[in-house]
């Protein structure tokens, strides 16, 4: 049965699924940070601070990042470029920019930009798991047709539920995160961790969207992955490595 996108209406206003739960995720990301800031040193009033300018960022980036890639779709319609309403945001453009204006805020506070990050990451994750729920509402973010049990029926076809695979992996991430950030070895780990481990999982869920945005015959999130996975890498070999002689 195809799911109705609507939550509910305010005086004949449709209020969508998809931004119900991207707003529930943020909220409950924020509130993580913040229970979690005195553990990294940071005061909490910053997590509150950070949210005011970061998820705005966030949501602007991602959905910049969703109209370029697919500016043959959008070009000369503001209204559907403004209309993220029916879905549209793409997670590579929305950390890119969550990550600038969280380093900015960072530096302006005299707090370690690293520190702050490895604070952030597994709320993101979290908020990932949860937000990715809004693309079953739009029907956005499958996969390719399937026979497998937990198959989902998208206009009258069996197809990989590929939000679910990426809900259920950050959902470990959160967990993964929470846990090894409890006994971290140096500024950046979490952080860096979180984007090896992500960019592994989207690489080969990738694989099976089929709604992918591409640039020329590649899969911009697969060329995005491999970039992250590569660079993050030798970042943590090198301040794990750096990490080790310091003690």
């Amino acid at each position: 049965m195809k799911p109705n996108p609507v939550a509910f209406d305010i005086f004949g206003y449709p209020i969508m699924w998809y931004g119900v739960i991207i707003s529930s995720a943020m909220v409950l990301a924020i509130l993580i940070m913040y229970k979690r800031a005195e553990a990294h040193g940071i005061n909490k009033e910053r997590v509150l601070d950070f949210a005011l300018v970061v998820i705005p960022a966030g949501v602007i980036g991602a959905r910049l990042y969703y109209v370029f890639s697919n500016w043959g779709y959008y070009h000369g319609d503001l209204y559907k470029i403004l209309d993220i309403r029916a879905g549209g945001l793409a997670i590579h453009g929305g950390l890119i920019a969550g990550i600038i204006f969280a380093v900015v805020l960072f530096k302006r506070w005299n707090v370690s930009p690293l520190n702050g990050l490895d604070l952030a990451v597994p709320a993101v994750a979290l908020a990932q798991s949860i937000g990715r729920w809004g693309n079953y509402f739009n029907q956005e973010a499958y996969g390719s047709p399937t026979n497998l049990p937990w198959a989902i029926d998208v206009n009258g076809v069996m197809v990989h539920p590929t939000f679910l695979y990426e809900s259920i992996w950050c959902l470990f991430l959160f967990f993964l995160l929470s846990h090894i950030d409890k006994k971290r070895k140096f500024e950046g780990q979490i952080f860096l961790l979180y984007g090896i481990l992500y960019s592994i999982e989207r690489f080969f869920v990738e694989s099976l969207r089929t709604d992918s945005l591409m640039l020329g015959d590649f899969k911009i999130a697969q060329l995005v992955s491999v970039i992250v996975v590569i660079t993050f890498s030798v970042a943590y070999y090198y301040k794990n490595r750096k990490s080790k002689e310091n003690n």
